[in-house]
């Protein structure tokens, strides 16, 4: 019997076939009718923000859960995670980018393993953002290389704060955080300037209820005063059209890091839209 809840978050309803037989709870989001499959999940009943979700993404199903589903008794007690239709959890880590469908199956998550029992959290493992060529930061970036020319040089330098910038709109970051409650707004500020890698796709695998209704209590306030900031009219481009996806992916790990005993896992991309698109 498997100690895992996993949802798996789609665009598309042709996917839940295949989300069904790796196990997992299909999760529809976006523009498409999920609502005539059974047992898929969406994010569009109840309390729900499913009109933003070409700006949150997946967290428009993170809110539904957390406002309608979180304490339901069909979510029984164990590990609750989160993949996506094109990225998904493994304890191998050798083979990261499966060529096939049928590769892919036996490499995804069933159950945690026993190694993990002491953790409360497990979070992907580490990208490091100080490892791009200097090239990238000048299509991306050119003024901000001007007013700090070093970040050429010194990768000590390029931490989460200045990729942010670079890929997100400069100091959208640091407007973001000055909106953060005060348990969060300095030690998070801390954690940007001085961290090289986070732990990417807002994917996570929590122990526990608890600390999971605590983690969305601190970012949906949080997201909700920073479309003061940023609207959603106005956004252009991939970067900043999800800003707020990816605000929640630089604080997503480190929450986690900050409340919860962390232990990480591979990520395997294979995009299954090849095969049901």
């Amino acid at each position: 019997m498997t100690n895992l809840s996993m949802f798996c978050v789609t665009l598309e309803p042709n996917h839940k076939k295949f989300i069904d037989e790796l196990g997992y709870i299909p999760v529809g989001v976006g523009e498409k009718n999920f609502n005539d499959l059974k047992g898929c999940l969406t994010d569009n009943s109840g309390n729900n923000i499913s009109e933003k979700n070409k700006n949150y993404g997946e967290y428009t199903f993170h809110y539904w859960l957390w406002k309608n589903y979180i304490d339901s008794p069909e979510l029984q007690d164990g590990w609750f995670g989160f993949c996506q239709y094109r990225k998904f959890w493994s304890t191998n880590n050798k083979n990261l980018l499966p060529k096939t469908i049928d590769d892919l199956k036996p490499l995804t998550l069933k159950s945690i393993p026993e190694s993990y029992k002491n953790f409360d959290v497990i979070l992907g493992d580490p990208y490091y953002i100080n490892q791009f060529k200097p090239m990238k930061f000048f299509k991306k970036g050119f003024k901000i290389i001007l007013e700090n020319p070093s970040l050429l040089f010194k990768k000590e330098k390029r931490n989460l704060k200045f990729h942010f910038d670079l890929m997100h709109g400069n100091k959208n970051l640091e407007k973001a955080i000055e909106l953060l409650d005060d348990n969060n707004k300095k030690d998070f500020t801390d954690y940007v300037n001085s961290q090289v890698y986070f732990n990417p796709h807002n994917m996570f695998i929590c122990k526990s209820k608890k600390l999971l209704k605590e983690y969305y209590s601190n970012l949906f306030p949080w997201l909700k005063k920073c479309e003061s900031l940023f609207g959603f009219k106005e956004l252009r481009g991939f970067g900043k059209i999800r800003i707020y996806t990816f605000l929640a992916e630089r604080f997503m790990p480190y929450w986690f890091q900050k409340n919860a005993k962390v232990k990480t896992m591979p990520i395997i991309f294979y995009d299954i839209r090849k095969n049901f698109n």
